[in-house]
């Protein structure tokens, strides 16, 4: 059905990139699944600056933040494709997302933002998409990139 929607939408997912880190890009426990936090693509596979790098407020503007924060959500969801065999039948409910923006220190726009990756988690999902959210102002991430978003989804049995 996700796949469905997707392609509905002229989407895909994206294939999934190995963490760049000492840490688990998820990880199932308690009936949830933990998602690490999930950059948008940048050019040569995540590995060199593209259009989503750079500062919002300054060099990136809101709409290419939004455009970078939906990117997010595809990869989120092709993590948690990974962590369910692909069966996004069990998805039970998004619960929570964290979204960090890497702004200048007098932009106030971060929900517009993070909402790239909340209105396309919710046009997927129905009801079952809609989550509690963080959209917080950051001075920097990792690679350059614009927007970093993480999520927990509540899985059913």
């Amino acid at each position: 059905m996700i796949h469905d929607r997707l392609e509905a939408l002229g989407l895909q997912l994206p294939a999934i990139v190995a963490p760049k880190g000492s840490y688990v890009p998820f990880l199932v426990s308690r009936g949830h699944c933990f998602i690490s936090g999930q950059l948008p693509p940048t050019i040569g596979a995540y590995e060199s600056p593209g259009p989503y790098c750079g500062i919002v407020g300054a060099n990136v503007s809101v709409e290419t933040a939004r455009d970078a924060a939906r990117h997010c959500a595809l990869m989120i969801l092709a993590q948690l494709g990974a962590a369910i065999d692909g069966d996004f039948g069990r998805v039970a409910q998004i619960v929570r997302l964290g979204g960090f923006v890497c702004a200048t220190p007098d932009f106030t726009a971060h929900p517009q933002v993070v909402n790239g990756a909340s209105d396309l988690l919710i046009e997927l999902f129905g009801e079952a998409g809609r989550h509690t959210r963080a959209a917080v102002g950051v001075s920097s991430l990792p690679l350059g990139v614009c927007v970093e978003i993480d999520a927990v989804v509540e899985l059913k049995n």
